[in-house]
């Protein structure tokens, strides 16, 4: 009994549902956010490494290294606690969907630019020989290879990056851990955690037995 009245108390959860639904929708939000951004940038940088233009290659390798290598929450910090001292202040939200969608980005250029460069240099011939543009044999030949490739590690990766967004609990973003914390905080149960935990299920749940489906669609047999 005392477990139950602990971790499922019904007079807690009625009391605090509304408050946990909206930090809910507000960690869709973050998470429907990043992936969108940060997928489709992470494959723009990919595709302009691919031009090989020394400057530009350097520094898309740079921002690739340097994303994937710092904590998420280190950055998220310095950005929400040290842009004010240079006159520029961004929400919350704005500094975890900024961070992540960079941090993203960088993998997500990194596993594109893995498959554009197994494939096979004959394809890329082929296709000029033809007289398509390398814009033409880059988009309509190679990214559609290189995409198959990846889709599968792009959908963990993403995965894991979106469940980050309860890192904005440390700069108040009102995201499902912010606000059970709070709950419990304040209610002395931990009825808003066990809500929390199954919130983050029914959010993430659906996207790993997709990611299984996916794997399964694009996998190339070996």
């Amino acid at each position: 009994m005392g477990f139950l009245e602990t971790f499922f108390n019904f007079s807690v959860m009625a009391k605090y549902f509304p408050d946990i639904r909206d930090a809910f929708f507000v960690t869709i939000g973050v998470g429907v956010s990043v992936i969108v951004t940060g997928i489709g940038l992470g494959i723009v940088l990919a595709c302009l490494r691919a031009y090989r233009l020394p400057v530009l290659s350097a520094l898309i390798v740079i921002f690739a290294d340097f994303m994937r290598a710092m904590p998420p929450l280190v950055l998220i910090l310095i950005l929400y606690f040290g842009l004010p001292s240079f006159g520029v202040t961004l929400s919350g939200w704005a500094v975890l969907y900024l961070v992540l969608s960079c941090v993203l980005a960088a993998f997500a250029e990194e596993i594109i630019w893995a498959g554009l460069t197994a494939m096979p240099r004959g394809q890329w011939e082929a296709g000029r020989a033809t007289g398509l543009s390398f814009f033409q044999v880059l988009m309509g030949i190679a990214l559609p290879q290189a995409w198959r490739m990846g889709i599968a590690p792009l959908v963990n990766r993403a995965l894991a990056i979106t469940k980050m967004a309860a890192l904005g609990s440390v700069i108040g973003v009102k995201e499902i851990l912010t606000v059970a914390g709070s709950a419990q905080s304040f209610s002395g149960s931990a009825t808003p955690l066990t809500m929390a935990a199954g919130a983050y299920i029914i959010i993430f749940l659906p996207i790993v037995i997709l990611s299984h489906r996916i794997e399964r669609r694009f996998h190339y047999a070996t």
